[in-house]
């Protein structure tokens, strides 16, 4: 590959051994290494990995908290623009997902030197964009060189410490929506092996370059009990850690699922990325389906990238909350949304999975 590669031509999934979120460790492996780090004691951080919650969260004063986080991956699209877009997206959801307002943004990147610097430029003009759009700025970062393209930010934003959301706090009578539809795992695979249908491969970037910014400023004026968003653990995973948090158990109805197009398609000609059998693993036994349906299986664990928001609220708040999101669909700027399930007391597993997809 010339130094100068053309931005506009590049394969840059073709460098990628797994696409984006599907990149990730897995969640049994990292919940094992977390569990031998020494416990943390000091009083000012409110939110740290107890509960594997989206991002930390440290106090500063009565008035005024801190939210962390840092996420990055492998390219999930071709155009090194729009993979930038993507991973800024992502990186920025876990401070909405807790409930804050990004501030700032430090670039993460290790990249192969044979791509050249206007790959990489394009790269971080992405991510500055989508970091301008949420109102933040790029401060800096740190870059190495690496047989494979990786980019990503980390976050740091602000909340008031009594307006924090969590991953726990679900309860009984709830109601479950997502903010955005699942299925980017298996599109973005489809996508590496040149199998995707354009249409397919176009709303999954839109849904990954959709910042959940409306969504979470919706939320701010209702109730939320538990809130998470769904990324690399798939819709299984994240669910399983929310009920787990929140000593609840979740019902989730495929038939309500909001999907990409062709994820099934895909998901049956086997198009299923590696993240997809960690999460089952993860997930073990800690699930019922009431379909033997495989396709709903990999569907239901495949690791997405840049995922909406799924948020436990009181019945009696999800009318107004679709309304005022679909009032935001309406403006151009939102993605499709869906009640998917409800809470229930905890009856000895953390996920059942009622009905069936189309």
């Amino acid at each position: 590959m010339k130094p100068d590669a053309d931005p506009n031509t590049i394969q840059l999934t073709s460098f990628a051994k797994a696409a984006g979120c599907a990149a990730k460790l897995s969640p049994k492996v990292l919940s094992q290494l977390l569990s031998k780090l020494p416990p943390n004691t000091d009083k000012a951080l409110i939110v740290g990995t107890e509960t594997s919650d989206d991002a930390a969260v440290y106090k500063l004063t009565e008035d005024i908290a801190i939210v962390q986080t840092v996420d990055f991956f492998p390219p999930v699209v071709d155009s090194p623009y729009v993979y930038g877009q993507i991973a800024a997206t992502n990186a920025i959801s876990d401070v909405y997902a807790m409930g804050g307002e990004p501030l700032t943004a430090l670039n993460i990147t290790a990249f192969p030197s044979c791509l050249g610097p206007a790959v990489l430029g394009e790269i971080l003009r992405g991510g500055a964009d989508k970091v301008h759009e949420a109102g933040a700025s790029i401060v800096g970062g740190h870059s190495i060189n690496s047989e494979e393209p990786i980019y990503g930010l980390a976050v740091t934003g602000i909340i008031h410490p009594q307006k924090i959301r969590k991953n726990q706090g679900a309860r009984p009578g709830d109601i479950l929506i997502l903010t955005k539809p699942i299925g980017t795992g298996l599109v973005n695979t489809a996508v590496k092996a040149q199998m995707a249908e354009p249409e397919s491969a176009q709303q999954a970037i839109a849904s990954m370059s959709t910042l959940n910014r409306a969504a979470k400023r919706v939320f701010d004026n209702y109730e939320i009990h538990a809130c998470t968003d769904i990324t690399g653990f798939s819709l299984a995973g994240h669910c399983r850690e929310m009920a787990t948090a929140s000593s609840v158990s979740i019902e989730i109805d495929a038939a309500k699922l909001p999907l990409l197009p062709e994820v099934a398609t895909y998901a049956a000609q086997g198009l299923v990325p590696q993240g997809t059998y960690r999460n089952r693993e993860f997930v073990g036994n800690d699930i019922t389906f009431a379909s033997d349906n495989s396709i709903l299986s990999d569907i239901i664990f495949d690791p997405q990238t840049s995922g909406g928001l799924l948020v436990s609220v009181d019945e009696k708040d999800v009318q107004n909350i679709l309304r005022d999101l679909g009032t935001y669909n309406k403006t151009g700027i939102g993605t499709p949304f869906a009640v998917i399930g409800r809470v229930t007391a905890y009856d000895g597993i953390s996920i059942h999975i009622i009905g069936d997809i189309a």
